[in-house]
């Protein structure tokens, strides 16, 4: 049988790309491409990062690479990976591993030459490519390659013992799934689901990471479905009931082009009240940022004005509402084309300005100023001109009968 290849890839021209790989010894066969550079060239999708494997030890990579002028930086030492910085992105390189012990969250491992015993390391077969730099030739050890054309995301030997070794391979297994599937491997997941308890040794930061990424993954819905109905959702996200607010959520960022964003399905996911969301994103340590657009997305429907609801609770806000609650498709498509390319404006007054035209100084300014943005909002942010007449007409009704504290638009609606 003639030796299989790795096709012609933009990233396989990366200026110093091939130094970097003469340097660790490719024209002795010390070296080779691994992993999501060269599973991902064989399905024709884009290349994010690359990975070398390597005979040589930590120590040896980083002595060729320092004589080559190659900048070295020593990322994960104990696990035999360095990262070389190429002007063109850097490159990491891994020395070959076995598995001495592990405890579902981390590995003690030695080191190697044998490139089979590191493949067998790896968790899915998929993941377990490896290429030669000069001639592309590929190298299979566990079938990856029947797999990567079956569309088939499968462990490497026995699931349950792989899952035993990294609990968080039940989450790359429906992640890549999502991602490269179209089937589940039903002895994959089986383990999955006997050990979905499992979950609850990691850290959160970890199923964040891995979530996140899965929801915006081709296949997202219907991993999700599966998940459910699986239970796996269960010891670490109990809240997560069901995927139909997933599935219409994603209908509808296609119906208008909108790019998938994972907290905002995480929000269609969890279907939830702004406190049960804002605890929910504590517990899987979401940035602040974050928290508070999965509570705002949670925290009303996506009725009314968009732009009014954007100048409101900001553009991307009023975008999650609109994408997770309009059902109307013609009032959907309409409401994103007024966001689309619209600059939140300001209000053309201050405070300033309302004391200039005889308001007295202290609350009262506060609530005219409120009650004019109101009504400029709810005219749908009219020039300067018009802001003016408003605010004359404010400040005239204020003196004459002073605005109580409790006086503010019912359409204010303020979050």
């Amino acid at each position: 049988m003639a030796q299989l290849t790795l096709p012609a890839a933009d990233w396989r021209e990366r200026p110093g790309l091939e130094a970097l790989t003469e340097a660790l010894g490719a024209g002795e066969g010390l070296c080779r491409f691994v992993g999501g550079a060269v599973r991902d060239t064989l399905l024709g999708i884009p290349v994010a990062d690359i990975d070398l494997a390597t005979t040589l030890d930590p120590d040896a990579v980083m002595e060729r690479l320092r004589a080559a002028g190659i900048r070295v930086v020593p990322t994960g030492l104990q696990h035999g990976t360095v990262t070389a910085v190429l002007d063109s992105g850097p490159v990491e390189a891994t020395t070959l591993r076995r598995d001495v012990s592990t405890d579902g969250r981390h590995a003690t491992v030695a080191f190697t030459d044998d490139w089979r015993e590191d493949a067998a390391r790896r968790d899915f077969t998929i993941n377990a490519l490896y290429a030669d730099p000069r001639t592309g030739a590929l190298f299979d050890y566990f079938g990856g390659l029947d797999d990567l054309a079956a569309r088939r995301v499968r462990f490497i030997g026995d699931p349950l013992r792989r899952i035993a070794e990294d609990h968080l391979r039940i989450l790359r297994f429906f992640r890549f799934l999502a991602r490269f599937g179209d089937a589940p491997d039903a002895e994959g997941l089986a383990a999955c689901t006997a050990r979905a308890r499992d979950l609850m040794a990691l850290s959160r930061e970890r199923i964040r990471d891995e979530l996140l990424k899965l929801l915006v993954a081709p296949g997202a819905v219907e991993v999700v479905q599966l998940m459910c109905v699986h239970g796996i959702f269960d010891p670490v996200l109990p809240e997560v009931t069901g995927w139909a607010a997933l599935a219409r959520s994603v209908e509808r960022e296609a119906l208008v082009g909108a790019v998938p964003d994972p907290i905002r399905r995480l929000a269609a996911l969890l279907a939830t009240d702004p406190a049960q969301a804002d605890l929910i994103g504590a517990r899987l340590k979401l940035s602040n940022a974050q928290r508070k657009r999965l509570m705002l997305a949670s925290a009303g429907d996506g009725t009314g004005e968009p732009r009014a609801l954007a100048y409101r609770i900001g553009r991307e806000s009023a975008e999650d509402r609109l994408l997770l609650a309009e059902d109307d498709a013609p009032t959907l498509v309409a409401g994103w084309e007024q966001l689309v390319g619209w600059d939140i404006p300001r209000l053309p007054l201050t405070g300033g300005a309302l004391v200039a035209r005889g308001l007295a100084k202290g609350p009262d300014v506060a609530r005219a100023l409120h009650r004019i943005e109101d009504q400029w909002i709810a005219e749908r942010f009219p020039d300067s001109d018009r802001v003016d007449a408003i605010a004359d007409a404010v400040v005239a009704q204020a003196i004459a009968a002073p605005i109580s504290p409790n006086a503010a638009s019912p359409a204010t609606g303020r979050e």
